[in-house]
């Protein structure tokens, strides 16, 4: 009897010993449970805040460039908000825009719960000749062509030819190219069949896909020069220091530039054989000539007609194709300085010379085997150009 009591009292003993160690194996799950949750909903808050961070960034950066469409540019009601609400979560954000030793700088702010999180970048105005070579769909260097920089500065980003294009070849660089730079395609392509590269091709760069699409955006004539009077079509040889609108122009002779022009062409440009534009020169005592052309119609340069920069500075000459210009042939006689941006047009270059600058189109053709030298002072851009942009250029979390 007394035998059968102990054996029950050590069983009965055992099984609340049993028992208390569930409770504390329950209590610390639960515990590590609750922890875990709390966790989890912090972590998910900050992740909230940071988006929301990143969405003012973002909002105000988008505004930025809204602000940038209208000229001259001011620095008057910078972007700022607070307090946002943001669709489908709980968090807000704010963001404001104020200029710094010289530069715009964007912050944002996101809260969701109890996390906060700031993000601050520095903008600066992207200029649509960031590439020496850019085209929405093709590119072809034909044999022995060479693209190089100069104006550069040492801590620059590598030199860049590149296409929107994920299409095979959309890239072609025949035999004995040379390209001092990277080579970039469209989002998602795979270079190893975007760039068709014939024997004794050479890029020193990297070649890889873009994480975005370049934006190339639209041009327009400047209010002042488009409410200007309707010239008739230059024909005759002439020397302008006056900017203007005109129907075209349609040359056998020469057209000089001596003081900074711009030019709306509403119709085409033709020059015939020989013909030439001139800029700068004897005749530009005080060293200032440059011309922009706002070019409607569409472009050809006859054999041995040019462009004849003498300031040998290719951010002096600068043709903005319209969207309703679609073909630009330049046969240039001579070392070409200058850029080309024509979204929307097909380019082909026939350069005996050398080329200084950057080209921007549709399509683009390097004929010749010439050589072709980026300007990298094109990427330096100011609010009241043409087509540029505010990007981030670098980023912090204070």
């Amino acid at each position: 009897m007394n035998c059968r009591r102990v054996k029950r009292g050590s069983a009965m003993s055992l099984i609340l010993i049993i028992v208390f160690l569930l409770m504390i194996m329950g209590v610390g799950i639960l515990s590590l449970g609750f922890h875990g949750r709390m966790m989890a909903v912090r972590s998910g808050a900050d992740i909230a805040a940071r988006c929301a961070a990143d969405a003012a960034i973002a909002n105000a950066v988008f505004l930025m460039n809204e602000k940038l469409k209208v000229k001259p540019w001011t620095d008057s009601s910078l972007p700022a908000a607070s307090n946002i609400n943001l669709e489908n979560c709980d968090a807000t954000c704010d963001y404001g825009v104020s200029k710094v030793n010289g530069n715009y700088v964007v912050q944002g702010t996101g809260r969701s719960g109890h996390s906060i999180r700031s993000v601050e970048g520095i903008l600066r105005v992207q200029s649509v000749f960031d590439y020496a070579l850019f085209a929405k769909d093709s590119i072809e260097l034909k044999n022995s062509a060479v693209v190089d920089w100069y104006n550069n500065e040492p801590n620059d980003w590598p030199m860049q030819v590149g296409t929107n294009s994920t299409s095979d070849g959309a890239i072609t660089l025949k035999s004995g190219t040379t390209i001092n730079g990277d080579v970039v395609v469209g989002v998602g392509g795979d270079p190893e069949t975007v760039i068709n590269a014939g024997s004794g091709v050479a890029i020193t760069g990297d070649t890889y896909a873009m994480f975005s699409k370049v934006v190339l955006p639209s041009v327009s004539v400047p209010a002042w020069l488009a409410s200007m009077p309707l010239g008739d079509t230059i024909t005759t040889e002439t020397e302008l220091t006056t900017s203007g609108k005109y129907d075209g122009i349609d040359l056998k002779n020469n057209l000089t530039i001596t003081e900074p022009v711009a030019l709306y062409i509403t119709g085409d440009i033709t020059l015939k054989n020989s013909a030439q534009i001139i800029i700068g020169g004897a005749l530009d005592v005080d060293n200032d000539a440059s011309l922009i052309i706002y070019l409607a119609g569409n472009a050809e340069f006859k054999n041995s007609s040019q462009i004849n920069n003498l300031t040998h500075d290719a951010t002096r000459f600068i043709l903005y194709g319209l969207d309703s210009c679609v073909d630009i042939k330049l046969k240039n006689g001579c070392d070409f300085y200058g850029a080309v941006y024509a979204p929307n047009a097909s380019i082909i270059l026939d350069n005996s010379a050398s080329t200084y600058g950057s080209i921007v189109g549709k399509s683009f053709i390097l004929k010749n085997g010439a050589t072709f030298y980026y300007d990298a002072a094109l990427r330096d851009r100011t609010v009241n150009d043409e087509a540029v942009r505010f990007a981030i250029q670098r980023w912090s979390e204070p």
